[in-house]
C-alpha cells in the first residue's frame, strides 16, 4: 500500500476525501489501468454485448460494471466502496478538469472507456423544396 493510499484510508470513509491535482492524476491512471486489465476488459465487453447499443441497456449492464471497476481502485484512497464513492470521485475529478488540461484529457479518456460516444443532432433543419 502506498503512502497516499494509507493516508487516504486512515482518513476514514465518513470524511470528505480530498486529493491534490497530482494525487488525482495518480488515481485516474490506476483506474484506467484497471479498465485495461484482461479480466475487466472481458467484463466490459460482455456488458457491452448484452447492451446491444441500446442506451437503456447500457445503463443496466455497462454502467454497473464500470462502477464496480472504479470502486475497486478508489476505495484504497478513502472513497466509500459504493456508487456514492464513485460519484464523489467523479465530482472531484470534474472540479479539477478546468484547472488542469491533463486531468481533463484523462477524464475524457476514462469516460470513453464506458460511455458510448454522444452524437450531436444537426442544428437547424434542412430546407424542403416545394416545387
Amino acid at each position: 500500500m502506498s503512502s497516499l493510499q494509507r493516508q487516504m484510508t486512515s482518513a476514514g470513509s465518513a470524511q470528505t476525501v480530498t486529493l491534490t491535482v497530482e494525487q488525482a492524476k495518480v488515481v485516474l491512471v490506476e483506474v484506467m489501468k484497471a479498465f485495461s486489465s484482461p479480466e475487466n476488459t472481458l467484463r466490459m465487453d460482455e456488458a457491452r454485448d448484452n447492451a446491444c447499443n441500446d442506451m437503456g441497456k447500457m445503463l443496466q449492464f455497462v454502467l454497473p460494471v464500470a462502477t464496480q471497476i472504479q470502486q475497486e481502485v478508489i476505495k484504497a484512497y478513502g472513497f466509500s466502496n459504493d456508487g456514492e464513492g464513485v460519484l464523489k470521485f467523479a465530482r472531484l475529478i470534474k472540479s479539477y478538469e478546468s484547472q488542469d488540461p491533463e486531468i481533463g484529457a484523462m477524464s475524457g479518456k476514462l469516460k470513453s472507456m464506458f460511455l458510448p460516444p454522444m452524437t450531436v443532432p444537426p442544428q437547424g433543419g434542412t430546407a424542403i423544396s416545394t416545387s
